[in-house]
């Protein structure tokens, strides 16, 4: 039921998924803009969160190069702590985004029934590209609108997926410990599927 939830997941929840789950916020707030609804809106359309596969990092803030992109990029790092995955998170979850092929295994191992709605982030963001918006249901930008909208999309997405392999450049480089530059090359490349999505839920 409504909101619309995507979980993101990669190792340690201080790099890579902070920043997927803060951009896609992000990218709503923009979206419901341009369609003049007030931004504040977002979290009643949509419920970006975020965990590691492990739990070493649980309570802390987000890793400070990874906070900095999502703040010099419009977003808020305001109330995240880093918490370890569990099998309820995935439940909860409509659309499941990990950084890595092997955190997509982790889950899936998880919770063998949410494979339908598991997808590393950049195999996500071209199954994407190929699907065509006029087959989902039409864009309101309403919690009920989003929802049913978002669901058809996973489930399109991942019919898309049959056949089609994984490539290596889905996954995401851990930037942790890694320099500024690493960190935007990374964060650029959430955006090139955060961005399409919130576009493909609120066109």
């Amino acid at each position: 039921m409504p909101p619309f939830t995507v979980l993101h997941v990669c190792m340690g929840n201080i790099c890579r998924s902070p920043m997927a789950e803060r951009l896609l916020v992000l990218a709503v707030r923009e979206r419901l803009s341009r369609r003049d609804v007030d931004p504040a809106r977002a979290e009643e359309l949509l419920h970006s969160h975020s965990a590691g596969t492990g739990g070493w990092h649980a309570g802390e803030e987000m890793n400070p190069p990874a906070a900095r992109q999502v703040t010099t990029r419009g977003g808020s790092t305001a109330g995240f702590a880093a918490r370890k995955l569990r099998s309820d998170h995935i439940d909860a979850a409509d659309l499941v985004l990990t950084a890595t092929a092997d955190q997509q295994e982790y889950v899936v191992a998880l919770r063998p029934d949410a494979a339908s709605r598991t997808f590393v982030l950049g195999e996500f963001g071209r199954l994407l590209a190929t699907l065509d918006p006029a087959v989902l249901p039409s864009a309101e930008a309403t919690p009920e609108g989003v929802y049913a909208r978002g669901v058809a999309l996973v489930e399109a997405a991942h019919s898309a997926r049959h056949g089609n392999s994984l490539l290596p450049t889905d996954d995401l480089d851990d930037p942790w410990g890694r320099g500024d530059q690493c960190f935007t090359r990374v964060a650029d490349e959430i955006e090139e599927t955060v961005q399409p999505l919130a576009t493909t839920l609120l066109p």
